[in-house]
């Protein structure tokens, strides 16, 4: 990463050099690439739920057994979602992200070092 990291005269790395290099941008794109299309479903399914709650409130209010209904289902699928948002997202990180990154961090500790 030598010609990423363009250290100085002074010993300081360059950042706004390494944020443009191309190992960065990879980075970053394999990052948005996991996030928006999961924060879009996410957002999506959060709307259905309220407009449902808003103005479907006869099928909401179904019971599906006892005094479960499908707004409640429903509701709790929104926190069922976010763990599973949460740990598909983990997962993605420690397989994808992390290897990167660390190898853009060790890099750049290799630079300051010989500076």
């Amino acid at each position: 990463m030598s010609d990423q990291t363009h250290a100085e005269s002074d010993g300081a790395i360059d950042y706004i050099a390494v944020e443009q290099s191309p190992r960065f941008l990879a980075l970053k794109r394999t990052q948005r690439s996991f996030i928006f299309p999961l924060a879009a479903f996410f957002l999506i399914w959060y709307f259905v739920y309220v407009l449902l709650a808003a103005f479907a409130t006869e099928f909401m209010g179904q019971r599906v057994w006892g005094d479960i209904t499908v707004g409640l289902l429903f509701g709790l699928g929104q926190f069922v979602t976010t763990f599973a948002i949460t740990m598909a997202y983990v997962s993605f990180a420690n397989r994808k992200l992390d290897p990167l990154s660390a190898e853009i961090r060790e890099e750049l500790e290799k630079a300051q070092a010989h500076a």
